[in-house]
């Protein structure tokens, strides 16, 4: 088995990875950065709207939206890191360094825009296209890195601890400790071991265990899942976000309608061109997110209808065009010309709220184990993501934990024993099960543990979830690994977390709401 050692490997290559990745080359260390497939293909890369830039004089706002968001929920020290050191990171990094290429005002000062659940204009973007000109801007300083090897199509299997993967009875006893991954090797097709001193999960959140999601392909929660199986604590997976505005056709894929619509003007309608969320709440169509995809979905379920609609009436043609190109063009390839035309919406998964446990430096419970962005929970954002802060979470989380790790190298020693050899059975798995195994743990959660749940719900994706996982464990200790199958497996480990914390969770909350049975009987 191949063994290659580092200083840092970090596991998903989307912002948070590789914004860690270019902090810790720049200060000396060595990194293994795995990436699924092209650089593009992250979570990160699909963010539409921009991300928060408000160095102004009243960061009491931005705490005050960032709570309210959350249902008052949010944990106060990490608001308040994002809020003090959020201007800093985005200045130093994308402005200074970098040269991330905004939009601007004819003056050229920044062009600011707002979200739902903003309470003023705070957010700077490049067209409807922020996340793509932002990572590709770190992109190309972490390719440029020598110091920085990026392993393309690289899977993580599982991770190494001492008390795991050590033959030593002694670490049995010792405090959980991690010291690098198991990785299957696109290159070779063979298993291989990574050693490092730092391990950091980035590997996203867990929209693909949902029937309907604006997520990559891939994003299972792989993090989560490697994190539970070595006991790090997680926290808050009840919490997931869906994104009211995702487009819907019969015969197109789903995909992301920005926030920052709304807050340029447009207005949510039902069918029968009735705007529904003035009754709702204060903010109508600009309220938090988990409201919006709610009242949605109370929608559809009243009128029978497939979709509401997005009124963009109000803006004018050439602006539409102009500020949003992407979103006009994915449009008009299906038939719908936004300019003269309502968008057809409806929620999808979107943003995991909860993650791997970490404090404000990355740190799980699990020693020398870090986990950032979407895939770490600090608090941050409780109940429900307030928009445009998951990106400014990935450069700040990056950042400060980074910096931690190039300390506690400077000065700590490591013990990174060899791997114990990695056993490969002979069988080849079907791609057909694997498939329709993974389709049934995303219509499982799409229909008993979506947008609006019930105990009963709960049980029966429980019941259907540890069967399925028994079948799932047959393949993988029978078979040979393939990304597929080491993504099913993770699959329905993380969607069996987030059912779980939903079963022991009976306070409804942003975005975990429940109904009692009586009521869900009825309907």
């Amino acid at each position: 088995m191949k063994i290659i050692h580092t200083d840092c490997l970090v596991i998903g290559s989307g912002l948070a990875g590789s914004a860690y990745a270019l902090h810790a080359a720049r200060a000396g260390l060595d990194v293994q950065l795995l990436s699924l497939g092209e650089p593009s293909e992250a979570n990160s890369n699909r963010a539409q709207g921009g991300i928060i830039f408000d160095p102004s004089s009243e960061p009491e706002l931005l705490v005050a939206d960032i709570m309210a968001a959350s249902d008052n929920t949010a944990n106060p020290p990490a608001v308040e890191q994002l809020v003090q050191e959020g201007p800093a990171a985005v200045r130093e990094l994308l402005l200074d360094d970098l040269g991330v290429a905004f939009d601007r005002e004819t003056a050229g000062e920044l062009e600011m825009t707002r979200e739902g659940g903003h309470s003023k204009r705070r957010i700077i973007h490049a067209k409807d296209l922020t996340g793509q000109a932002i990572l590709s801007a770190v992109t190309a300083g972490v390719d440029s890195n020598t110091r920085i090897t990026r392993n393309k199509g690289a899977v993580a299997i599982d991770l190494l601890t001492l008390s795991h993967n050590n033959d030593l009875p002694e670490d049995r006893y010792a405090p959980l400790t991690c010291f690098g991954a198991y990785v299957l090797s696109e290159q070779s097709g063979k298993p291989m071991a990574i050693v490092a001193r730092k391990t950091i999960l980035a590997t996203g959140g867990l929209g693909q265990i949902f029937q309907h999601t604006t997520n990559q392909p891939g994003t299972v929660g792989h993090g989560m899942a490697m994190a539970y199986r070595v006991g790090a604590r997680l926290i808050d997976l009840e919490y997931v976000q869906f994104h009211p505005t995702v487009f819907y056709s019969k015969n197109a894929p789903r995909f992301l309608i920005t926030e920052a619509l709304r807050g340029e003007g447009a207005v949510l309608v039902n069918s029968l061109g009735e705007p529904f969320m003035d009754k709702v709440h204060p903010r109508a169509s600009l309220a938090p997110r988990d409201i919006v995809s709610r009242a949605i979905n109370e929608e559809l379920v009243n009128s029978g209808e497939p979709c509401v609609y997005l009124d963009l009436s109000a803006l004018k043609a050439d602006f539409i065009r102009d500020r949003f190109p992407s979103i006009y063009a994915s449009c008009l390839e299906y038939g719908i010309d936004i300019t003269t035309a309502q968008i057809p919406v409806v929620p999808a998964a979107h943003y995991s709220c909860g993650g791997v446990h970490t404090d404000l430096n990355g740190r799980s419970n699990v020693i020398n184990l870090n986990a950032i962005g979407e895939t770490a929970c600090t608090g941050l954002h409780g109940a429900n993501r307030l928009a445009s802060t998951s990106l400014l979470e990935c450069l700040t989380s990056a950042k400060f934990t980074a910096e931690a790790d190039i300390r506690d190298i400077a000065v700590m020693e490591f013990r990174l024993p060899k791997p114990q050899p990695w056993k490969s059975p002979g069988n080849m798995a079907d791609p057909t099960l694997v498939q329709q195994d993974l389709n049934l743990v995303q219509q499982t959660m799409w229909n008993y543990a979506g947008i609006i749940r019930s105990e009963r719900r709960l049980e029966r994706a429980r019941r259907i979830l540890l069967e399925l996982r028994e079948e799932i464990q047959t393949f993988y200790r029978d078979c040979q690994l393939t990304r597929e199958l080491i993504e099913l497996r993770s699959a329905v480990q993380t969607a069996l977390l987030v059912v779980h914390a939903a079963s022991l969770n009976p306070i409804s909350k942003g975005s975990h709401y429940l109904l009692n049975d009586e009521y869900t009987d009825k309907h």
